[in-house]
């Protein structure tokens, strides 16, 4: 078996990393000579420059990222197996997961998967788009795009949208229907397309990468189009529609996952209206070579199960 000098692996990893040689030393606890040493060897070896050096800027070339890709994953299976010898229980992850799914559905259940696993240590990466799927980015991820070979994917919610309001908004709009003689329970009344478009509609830019487009795709869905009059407020992310709709502002279009606690249905009252399949899927991946790391399963297993008993996924 032909190797490269291996104790220049994880030197390159820590440098490349942290994108500097001297932070590497510091983490590392070596001098930045040995450091340097180290890195002029594995190019040696390899016959291929690994990084770029422009005065203060250090860059990887693509043969040094297309290296990295590779030995990354390498070296975490080989620290985790040599853990699970040593008897450690700790299965350290970073989940790499979308903003909104992390603090509208997972945080307020993390205390939950402490309970069950307290051997899992989660470390969360938050993104605002789809992660790239790679060990540089995290361990595992939640992803809408199951679409590299290299990896394995769990099915945890296909997403629909729906209409929601607060409370005393809800109440505005039974006032101006004149909805009085009905009781004040949501299921009693059913709203039409043509009413709703009579309130402010708090429209998310990021579902459809399109101003009001979240709304067309509501409308289009009862085959109708998008009223002409509708008053339209824009946001960027549906935190913000639905913060707004919290705080009186209009009628947002919202998913499961951002309404499932128990606070979340006492503050909004979802109306008697159609919903819309967005067709996004999230799921939970992870890279199908580390497919036997205990960590990673029971994780996984714990996502499909939370997921089936909030609603989002069926059993």
């Amino acid at each position: 078996m032909k190797l490269p000098p291996l104790k220049s692996l994880p030197v390159f990893e820590a440098v490349a990393r942290l994108n500097s040689f001297s932070l590497a030393a510091h983490e590392l606890a070596v001098s930045q000579s040995a450091v340097s040493h180290q890195i002029k060897q594995l190019e040696t070896y390899l016959g291929e420059k690994l990084f770029w050096r422009s005065g203060r800027t250090l860059t990887l070339t693509d043969e040094g990222r297309q290296y990295l890709e590779s030995i990354s994953s390498a070296l975490l299976q080989i620290e985790r197996a040599s853990e699970q010898l040593l008897g450690h229980e700790e299965s350290r992850l970073r989940l790499s997961v979308f903003s909104s799914f992390a603090v509208r559905w997972l945080a307020p259940r993390l205390p939950e998967l402490q309970r069950t696993h307290p051997q899992v240590e989660l470390s969360l990466e938050m993104s605002s788009e789809n992660p790239v799927l790679s060990d540089r980015v995290a361990d595992c991820f939640i992803t809408i795009k199951p679409d590299s070979p290299a990896f394995s994917y769990e099915l945890l919610y296909k997403e629909r949208l729906f209409p929601v309001c607060s409370q005393d908004f809800w109440q505005r709009i039974r006032r101006e229907l004149v909805l009085d003689d009905v009781s004040g329970d949501v299921d009693s009344v059913s709203l039409t397309p043509q009413q709703v478009a009579l309130f402010p509609l708090l429209s998310t830019h990021s579902i459809y990468d399109k101003q009001g487009g979240d709304w067309e795709a509501w409308y289009q869905e009862a085959g109708l189009t998008l009223p002409a009059s509708s008053r339209l407020l824009h946001s960027s992310h549906m935190l913000l529609s639905l913060e707004a709709a919290r705080f009186h502002q209009g009628i947002a279009l919202t998913n499961d996952y951002m309404l499932s606690t128990r606070k979340d249905s006492e503050d909004f009252v979802r109306l008697p209206c159609h919903t819309v399949m967005t067709g996004d899927e999230f799921f939970f991946a992870w890279k199908t070579s580390r497919r036997s790391e205990r960590g990673i399963q029971l994780l996984r297993r714990w996502l499909v199960s939370a997921a089936i008993s909030g609603g989002l996924r069926s059993d």
